[in-house]
């Protein structure tokens, strides 16, 4: 059973995403606080810095955002493709040019935003990208057969010049997906006349991204919400809007709990706070130790109070095991993003190393959001990536 709790007070918005009782996902949102991240303005370029072929962009906040040359040049396959390094910012942009950006990461105490000319827009089957011919399938489909269905009617349906990333919830739809497809068209033409007005002078917000509740909604559509619990009668009205012309959702229901504490009631608080905790105990008797850092999640696996009772091996192996399965669902419940590096305790066998990364990679299916494993390095670190799902705090 997956359920949707909201919390509302004055200022903040508590979030908790549970499954068959367990907390699976948890987030704040205040209100005060400016989350801009997937917002797509027009900015004015400021400065150019060639040194860095980069610039700062006046988007309208306090701070300017800073772009990189890669984030103006036509997005490519990095995969297949280099970007050429003989090209020149300054040959691109002009101070005082009008540029079209989407916010790809908020800003901080230290720096403002970072953007790119690379537009994602979401929407419910596809993530449509304008101005590439890029089209790509989630990695969660798997069926070879399906893949090229889904390319097929995705390419045929699109605008030319027009790219997009096939979402899981594609699987199986066909008439839905071309839906889709002219509806977050039909809201990138309206971004772009607006964008085009020769009386836009000065920067501009074109369009907001969505909540974290609006985001969950869209995402778990087709695997479906049994239950939403709201303490607010405006959240509840909101949620309402939101599904009512979702057929995945019309089953879902929608209750107010006119309680000051809805997590207390549902015996939620206990979890939110053991999910802050720096170690995590596994039952084996091992833990693992979580660590954010400005630029890395660094996870630390240890066997604790776990000595096994065969080999030294097989106690190492069953702790690392144990160890992936907890390590997929704190990263989705703490929603940690970047670069992640585990330390997993000395694997003497290769088979061992290629289970537990197999192991890995299955358990973060459960995910959401995109994630991926580079595999270990050549001081037996993982290495993986995972996009997070809420925007950070200005």
């Amino acid at each position: 059973m997956t359920e949707l709790f909201i919390q509302k007070n004055k200022v903040n918005k508590q979030i908790a995403l549970v499954e068959n009782e367990k907390l699976v996902e948890y987030y704040e949102d205040n209100e005060n606080a400016n989350r801009r991240e997937g917002n797509i303005y027009i900015g004015i370029v400021r400065d150019i810095i060639k040194g860095m072929q980069s610039a700062f962009v006046d988007i309208g906040t306090e701070r300017n955002s800073f772009i990189h040359l890669k984030d103006i040049l036509p997005k490519i396959d990095e995969t297949k493709e280099k970007l050429d390094e003989s090209i020149q910012i300054s040959e691109i942009i002009k101070p005082n040019q009008k540029i079209l950006v989407q916010v790809k990461k908020d800003s901080n105490e230290k720096k403002g935003a970072r953007v790119s000319t690379h537009i994602n827009l979401p929407s419910k089957y596809i993530v449509f990208m304008p101005n590439t011919n890029i089209i790509t399938v989630s990695q969660k489909i798997e069926e070879e057969e399906e893949q090229k269905r889904l390319i097929e009617l995705v390419k045929n349906n699109l605008s030319n010049g027009n790219g997009a990333i096939i979402r899981t919830s594609a699987k199986g739809k066909e008439k839905e997906i071309i839906d889709d497809i002219k509806h977050i068209e039909n809201k990138w033409n309206e971004i772009i006349q607006t964008s085009i007005n020769p009386k836009l002078n000065k920067a501009k917000l074109l369009y907001r991204s969505e909540d974290i509740v609006e985001k969950i909604l869209l995402d778990l559509s087709v695997k479906g919400i049994d239950r939403i619990v709201v303490n607010n009668k405006e959240e509840q009205e909101n949620i309402k809007k939101a599904v009512k012309s979702d057929i995945e959702h019309q089953d879902t229901k929608i209750e107010i709990m006119d309680k000051s504490d809805i997590f207390e009631t549902y015996d939620l608080n206990k979890q939110i706070e053991k999910s802050q905790n720096r170690k995590v105990w596994l039952k084996c008797g091992g833990f693992i130790t979580i660590d954010k850092t400005e630029a890395l999640t660094a996870i630390d696996v240890n066997t604790g109070k776990f000595t096994g009772s065969k080999d030294l091996q097989e106690t190492i192996f069953k702790v690392n095991k144990e160890a992936t399965i907890e390590i997929a669902k704190q990263l989705r419940l703490r929603d940690c993003g970047g670069i992640i590096i585990i330390d997993y305790i000395d694997m003497g066998k290769q088979e061992d190393k290629q289970a537990i990364e197999k192991l890995l990679k299955e358990e973060l299916k459960k995910d959401r959001t995109k994630t991926q494993v580079e595999g270990f390095t050549k001081l037996d670190l993982m290495e993986m990536t995972r996009k997070h799902i809420c925007s950070h705090k200005e």
